[in-house]
């Protein structure tokens, strides 16, 4: 008799424990975790972008295999997760560093002296959750702060030589260089060849990564240069370099 009391008691009290504990938990901690978004407004609009992932459902070779140039996008937008990756895969963080040039730390692109030369830009005109403008990626954060609080698509296609993938994007990644940076240690050599090999590097990683999203992009290096310049109001000494359109594709 004294057995089953014993066993009725523990039961009851796992009961109440389990109870408890779903009680108990902390439903804004539940609410934060599905926050994949925070935005700011101060004095220019700020979002922190979701966390990255570093596992995906298809593997390097198979990205590789099917990844090509595209031009026709869909009239859809991208998700903010779907944007942080593929920015994270551009340029993002991935390991610190007490040297103070790298600005932040080391990168998923490979950097000759790892000075990180690159600037990127985003010209968002469908992003979901994102308004509209342009936004200037902040890798050591990981977030967008906005520069320009209008759709440019338009102009900036027509800066591109009225390339329609422009325009018809819902997100366009715009790749600057500040020379300065690389040009005190690798002098023309810098300029001349380690620019455009970083270039190379990270925009590769936005190929791969938009397709293992689903997504497609195609870098583009006809434009006008002082055009582009104007419209992103890059500030003196940063030189525009490629514009890679991304949306889903027809």
């Amino acid at each position: 008799m004294m057995t089953l009391f014993v066993k009725a008691c523990h039961v009851f009290s796992l009961a109440i424990l389990v109870a408890f504990s779903g009680c108990t938990k902390d439903p804004q901690a539940n609410r934060n975790r599905n926050i994949a978004l925070a935005k700011t407004e101060s004095a220019q609009l700020t979002y922190t972008l979701p966390p990255h992932k570093t596992n995906g459902t298809i593997s390097v070779e198979r990205a590789l295999e099917h990844r090509r140039s595209h031009r026709q996008f869909q009239n859809r937008d991208i998700s903010a997760e779907q944007l942080s990756q593929i920015l994270w895969a551009a340029y993002g963080i991935t390991g610190s560093t007490n040297d103070p040039s790298t600005r932040g730390g080391l990168r998923t692109t490979p950097s000759a002296g790892a000075l990180y030369p690159l600037e990127i830009y985003v010209v968002v005109g469908n992003v979901a959750g994102i308004e509209v403008g342009v936004y200037k990626y902040v890798s050591q954060e990981h977030k967008l702060t906005r520069t320009i609080d209008k759709d440019i698509r338009s102009e900036l296609a027509t800066a591109a030589a009225n390339q329609t993938a422009v325009r018809s994007a819902p997100v366009t990644v715009v790749y600057s260089a500040v020379f300065s940076r690389i040009e005190e240690r690798y002098g023309k050599r810098g300029l001349d060849r380690y620019v455009f090999m970083e270039i190379g590097h990270s925009a590769q990683n936005v190929y791969l990564q938009a397709e293992t999203l689903g997504l497609g992009t195609c870098a583009i290096g006809a434009f006008d240069d002082d055009k582009v310049s104007q419209l992103l109001r890059l500030p003196e000494g940063e030189h525009p370099f490629y514009l890679m359109p991304i949306g889903y594709y027809d």
